[in-house]
């Protein structure tokens, strides 16, 4: 009796499961068709740049800017074509040496497939430029070195306005002021070799004279009194000065210990407030430079520093942190645009596609690309006067299409 109980047991869960099998599954029953995969993709970004070296703290400046755009590029996610996409920055160290840059974009892009290669320096930009079309990946470079979107490169962006802006209005506030003998204190990378064939000229243009010209390596040299002691001895009016903030600031400084009176015309790669925080302001009483991101006239560039600050302990970011920050930005809203994840040559147009870009999500706003690759933002400028920081004021770029430079100026002088 028990095994016929068991036996119809057995046969009544068989034709149970057959009939359910056979049935039609209910509306509510999730259908891999209808919603998007909650899987989360990896797009890999690459970065060269000076990690070590004398010019680690300026890559530090520039990788912190980027990996806080990254964390809130990724805090939302990335949708591409339905499907979610986070960003892997992968850094690597060139020592801020162009045949390391290089050696580094191959592997970024052989090894890891990254569409897009940040790079912090002209030398490095420059060695990319010579196969990147080739190999299929996006310069992003972060130098105010104008050759750089003149190159005929199809795949560069330059993030920052060109210094050839700076030159003839540095000199003439500089000069009406000290006087018109010059001597030359510059860095000996490629980057400062520029600025100074440039830098010549204009002084010259305007009536000044060079009296010395002693360049020094900025990232190696950790005493520079024997050059400044030979700057000084031709007895200038101004020095022109400029390579990474923290040596600029000890140059400064030892002017300064050795009697000099002067003023300062500083190359943009060094910053007045990352030098304030070196030295005294009053050593750079007299010095013109960069306007600080925090006296920046848009709606963006304040709430970036305090976001920036709250992240990192309270540091204030400079310009190297804001560029590449934005530039990630823009590369996010770019990739998603064109819905492509790999092709350099559709994000890119993804990217032109998302301009301007006003918004106070970027410290600074993205009005387009313009020819080559280059930037539309004006050039930005500030002279310490009595221990304190002066008026900021804009200076044009004429490769603004869209009267931005023209809005900022407004503001500008309105804020002062």
């Amino acid at each position: 009796m028990k095994r016929r109980k068991s036996i119809w047991l057995i046969l009544t869960l068989i034709i149970l499961l057959v009939v359910s099998g056979c049935s039609k599954p209910s509306d509510n029953t999730p259908s891999s068709t209808s919603e998007p995969s909650a899987e989360i993709k990896t797009i890999n970004i690459g970065y060269t740049g000076p990690l070590s070296g004398g010019a680690a703290l300026f890559g530090k400046e520039v990788t912190e800017g980027l990996d806080m755009a990254v964390d809130e590029i990724n805090e939302k996610g990335l949708m591409v074509n339905g499907q979610k996409y986070k960003i892997n920055l992968v850094k690597l160290d060139d020592q801020y040496m162009p045949d390391k840059a290089a050696t580094n974009a191959r592997r970024l892009k052989s090894e890891f497939n990254a569409p897009v290669v940040f790079v912090p320096h002209s030398g490095g930009a420059f060695a990319l430029q010579q196969f990147n079309e080739t190999d299929g990946f996006l310069i992003m470079a972060y130098t105010s070195e104008p050759k750089i979107a003149k190159a005929g490169n199809k795949l560069t962006v330059q993030m920052t306005s060109p210094y050839n802006l700076y030159q003839e209005i540095y000199s003439k506030l500089v000069m009406d002021k000290f006087g018109k003998k010059l001597a030359l204190i510059p860095t000996t990378s490629q980057y400062g070799k520029d600025w100074t064939s440039a830098m010549v000229p204009a002084w010259e243009k305007l009536g000044g004279t060079i009296v010395a010209n002693t360049p020094v390596d900025y990232n190696k040299e950790a005493d520079f009194n024997t050059y400044v002691s030979k700057a000084l001895a031709a007895k200038p009016d101004v020095l022109f000065v400029g390579g990474p903030s923290q040596p600029t600031a000890l140059v400064i400084k030892q002017a300064r210990q050795l009697g000099f009176k002067g003023g300062f015309v500083v190359m943009d790669q060094a910053k007045v407030e990352q030098m304030a925080a070196i030295i005294p302001m009053t050593d750079l009483e007299g010095a013109i430079g960069v306007t600080p991101v925090f006296q920046y006239p848009s709606d963006g560039a304040l709430p970036f520093v305090e976001r920036f600050k709250a992240k990192y302990n309270g540091k204030i970011p400079a310009w190297e942190a804001s560029k590449n920050y934005d530039h990630m930005m823009l590369l996010a809203r770019g990739i998603e645009k064109a819905g492509n994840v790999t092709d350099a040559v559709k994000i890119f147009e993804g990217m032109k596609a998302v301009t301007p870009i006003t918004d106070a999500s970027v410290t600074t706003p993205i009005p387009g690309i313009a020819a080559g690759g280059g930037s539309m933002t004006p050039g930005v400028g500030i002279m310490i006067e009595n221990g304190k920081y002066g008026k900021p004021f804009i200076i044009p770029n004429p490769a603004d299409t869209t009267g931005y430079n023209l809005e900022m100026m407004k503001k500008s002088e309105a804020k002062s």
